[in-house]
């Protein structure tokens, strides 16, 4: 299974979040990024997911 890093910032540039998770396919990765982004109210931050070789599949600013 394909790996994917999401990680969420504050205004400050302070991380908030950084997870690393497996997902079958780039469609569920970014199901399953936005439900951690929800579990841990980073939703409305400023987030990416990226795959393990840099493919930007979710952005938020």
């Amino acid at each position: 299974m394909p790996t994917y890093i999401l990680t969420a910032f504050d205004k400050s540039g302070e991380k908030l979040l950084d997870e690393t998770f497996e997902a079958a396919n780039d469609e569920e990765a970014k199901k399953i990024g936005e439900q951690k982004l929800r579990e841990h109210n980073c939703h409305d931050k400023t987030h990416r997911c990226v795959t393990s070789s840099g493919k930007l599949i979710l952005f938020h600013r």
